[in-house]
């Protein structure tokens, strides 16, 4: 498998617990590992291609699972942390390619 799970946030995030738990039951629920790549985009080390989402916003193989796109400015995410069917219809759909 080769899905690449990433969230995306920043310090100070209201929903970045629930947004880890979430990632964590969805990948659970796959009988995947329990480990995704995480990007504080205030921190130089984040790639600039990861600094354009939501926060929080959980990506699969580079794209939103919420809004299947790539980022394109940094801002807090409305709805709060993604949900694990998001996730999980997400990796499935790249499963399926």
């Amino acid at each position: 498998m080769t899905e690449r799970v990433e969230l995306v946030y920043f310090e100070g995030c209201p929903h970045i617990a629930e947004a880890r738990r979430e990632v964590s039951r969805a990948l659970r629920l796959c009988r995947l590992a329990p480990t995704w790549q995480e990007w504080d985009m205030t921190s130089p080390d984040t790639p600039q291609s990861r600094k354009g989402f939501g926060s929080p916003s959980v990506l699969v193989d580079g794209f939103d699972v919420t809004s299947g796109m790539t980022g394109s400015g940094i801002g807090c995410t409305v709805a709060g942390a993604p949900r694990a069917e998001a996730v999980i219809a997400a990796l499935k759909k790249q499963l399926s390619r």
